[in-house]
C-alpha cells in the first residue's frame, strides 16, 4: 500500500516500486486492482488448485502421529515410512495419497526424513573419535596404521 500511496502522490512508478521493494510490474498490477476494486482489490485472493484432502485438524493430528512414532506393539513398526504413513492416513481418514505426495506433505508440516545410521558392534570408539577430529590422512610411510588400544 505504501507503493500505491507514493504513486498517488506523484512519484514515478519505478521510484515508488523501488522504495517499496517491489518490481514495477507488480506495482502496476496492484494499481490496476486498486483502481478497479479499491483497497479490497489489494487483499490476497484464493489460490487455484484442488482443495486439501485433509482438514487442518487432521494435518495437525498427522504431524503429531509422525512425531510420536508408531505403536510398536500395534503396528510392528519401529519407525514410519512414507508407504506406512499412506496406509495409516487411508485407514484413519479414508484419504489415499501417493508416497511422493506424502513426502511433500511431510515437508509442508515442517518434518524431514530421518534415518538411523548403523553402528558396527566391533567399532573402535577411539578410532572413530580420532577420525572425527583429524579426518582421514593417507598412510604414506608404508607401515600399517596404528590404532589406539581401547581402554
Amino acid at each position: 500500500m505504501q507503493a500505491i500511496a507514493n504513486a498517488l502522490e506523484g512519484m514515478t512508478r519505478a521510484e515508488a516500486a523501488r522504495l517499496a521493494g517491489m518490481e514495477r510490474q507488480a506495482l502496476r498490477d496492484a494499481v490496476v486492482r486498486y483502481n478497479a476494486e479499491g483497497l479490497a482489490g489489494l487483499h490476497d485472493r484464493p489460490r487455484r488448485g484442488p482443495k486439501p484432502k485433509l482438514t487442518e485438524d487432521q494435518f495437525a493430528e498427522l504431524r503429531q502421529l509422525v512425531l510420536d512414532g508408531p505403536d510398536i506393539e500395534a503396528t510392528g513398526l519401529s519407525a514410519w515410512t512414507l508407504a506406512e504413513l499412506c496406509r495409516e492416513v487411508e485407514a484413519r481418514w479414508g484419504v489415499c495419497y501417493h508416497e511422493g505426495h506424502m513426502s511433500k506433505l511431510m515437508r509442508k508440516l515442517g518434518l524431514s526424513r530421518q534415518k538411523a545410521r548403523p553402528l558396527h558392534p566391533k567399532a573402535n570408539p577411539a578410532a572413530r573419535e580420532a577420525f572425527a577430529k583429524g579426518g582421514f590422512r593417507p598412510n604414506l610411510t608404508g607401515s600399517p596404521p596404528s590404532i589406539p588400544a581401547s581402554a
